[in-house]
């Protein structure tokens, strides 16, 4: 029997999982109200899913939670062990919008694209989970979203301490910490993982023993404890009155990128985001958007300046939402303007995955204002792009691009690279790339006169979009 039986035939026979799963009914429930919560401030807000897919449903916790949130979806309910699926469809009777599959995550066999994949406690069974969650996200559609629920490192802490008194090795897996978890998002969207504590107080030790049973979580990739060594930690743990455990529990939500692409910022303004934006576009025969536009008082507007500098075919120049004359943020520049920004109004380009790759450019730095609290990184988090920062070579370059690469991963923003502009300074670049964790895409030396010949030279300094993008090595 492979160990994909070992759980299926385990959870399978869990005849007394609907009675004895509290903690998972908790997550359930959490993970339900978290999804629900992200989803009306996400791209689409006030849009339901139209297609569900439910990895690891068990007996039905979270798909009760998803019919009742969403009551017009389709929702595809999988799990690895047949006979949960039956008792699925015993509490779900009729219900026509509903579909039940067997199905391993690792290898799933059903078509998308979906616009939301949920799974509640079934993560921790995968072996693989950063290539599970690539082939996962492979399935969303564009902009569409993943919330996930898994045990994390922490959890059964007390049990795990029992084992340790009684001198037994202790035979339940070891959980990621939360940024591991964080690391193996796909890079093609933004995702975040916060994790909390659930406690759990079952009757005695040897209660817990019998509930782990009673659902079916008792395989095991290690020796299991025998019946002497189990005695003498059911001992070491103390068998009169409740016994506490703790589940710690991360939850973690991703959206996926609606096109392919990247959102271009800075650590500052005049950094140079429009002449990197331009060579992205060369490099990559990339599309390009400038959603926020300021400043056209004084000079001419950035897409203008993409144009001249690319010969960009004019069909591939999206226009600004919205432009304002004053050089200042756009929640500024459209105040003097006598007007607002409604970010829920800012109006998507109709750009596709065959279209090819989509170069957005921001307005200054992560943290320039659009309206009343919503900033440019709220905007970048809504698109879920990877982002590609440009930043100074010279004295201070270090700060300034730390503290905006801390900012774009405090928001589960993947970030492509960096991009330096001006003279080479190796010590600065060595520092940004330990320190920031991250990859130098290319310094841009200063190049006069700046024209359609010194992008030309400038792209030939990148990678190519396959090798940003994760598709070649």
């Amino acid at each position: 029997m492979t160990r994909k039986d070992s759980i299926a035939a385990r959870f399978g026979a869990a005849q007394g999982y609907e009675q004895a799963a509290r903690v998972q009914r908790i997550v359930a429930g959490e993970l339900a109200r978290r999804m629900t919560a992200s989803h009306a401030t996400g791209n689409d807000p006030g849009n339901d899913p139209a297609r569900i897919l439910e990895i690891g449903c068990g007996t039905g916790f979270l798909t009760r939670e998803l019919r009742r949130l969403f009551p017009t979806a389709h929702i595809t309910a999988t799990d690895i062990a047949p006979a949960m699926l039956d008792r699925v469809a015993r509490r779900m009777p009729d219900d026509g919008r509903l579909s039940l599959h067997c199905m391993d995550a690792e290898a799933p066999d059903v078509d998308g694209p979906f616009d939301l994949i949920c799974s509640s406690m079934a993560m921790q069974w995968f072996p693989d989970r950063a290539h599970t969650l690539q082939r996962l996200a492979g399935l969303l559609a564009p902009g569409g979203q993943m919330a996930l629920a898994t045990l994390c490192a922490g959890s059964f802490r007390q049990w795990r301490d029992a084992y340790a008194r009684a001198g037994v090795a202790c035979p339940m897996p070891d959980y990621p910490a939360i940024g591991q978890l964080q690391a193996e998002w796909p890079v093609r969207g933004a995702g975040m993982w916060h994790d909390t504590e659930v406690i759990d107080t079952p009757a005695t030790p040897l209660a817990f023993v019998q509930e782990l049973r009673a659902i079916g979580a008792t395989h095991t990739d290690h020796a299991p404890a025998t019946a002497g060594q189990l005695r003498r930690v059911l001992a070491a743990a103390g068998t009169d009155g409740p016994f506490t455990v703790s589940y710690q529990v991360g939850y973690g939500l991703f959206r996926r990128a609606r096109w392919p692409g990247v959102f271009v910022t800075g650590t500052d303004t005049d950094v140079g985001k429009t002449v990197t934006s331009a060579t992205l576009v060369k490099a990559w025969d990339a599309a390009y958007w400038k959603p926020l536009q300021s400043g056209t008082d004084d000079a001419p507007s950035d897409s203008t300046g993409v144009r001249q500098l690319t010969g960009l075919d004019p069909a591939r120049l999206y226009p600004p939402a919205a432009t304002f004359g004053a050089s200042l943020s756009p929640e500024d520049a459209a105040h003097v303007a006598h007007t607002r920004i409604d970010p829920a109004a800012i109006t998507l380009p109709r750009h596709t995955a065959s279209d090819g790759p989509l170069v957005v450019e921001g307005a200054g730095g992560v943290f320039v204002p659009i309206a009343e609290h919503y900033l440019m990184i709220d905007l970048m988090t809504r698109l879920a792009l990877p982002v590609v920062l440009v930043a100074r070579s010279q004295l201070g370059t270090i700060n300034h691009t730390l503290l905006s690469l801390a900012a774009l991963r405090a928001r589960g923003l993947h970030v492509a690279g960096v991009i330096l502009n001006g003279p080479p300074e190796p010590h600065g670049r060595s520092a940004i790339e330990r320190h920031g964790r991250v990859r130098i895409l290319a310094e841009f030396p200063a190049v006069a006169p700046m024209g359609p010949d010194a992008v030309t030279q400038l792209a030939a300094r990148l990678p190519t979009w396959e090798q940003v993008a994760g598709d070649a090595p």
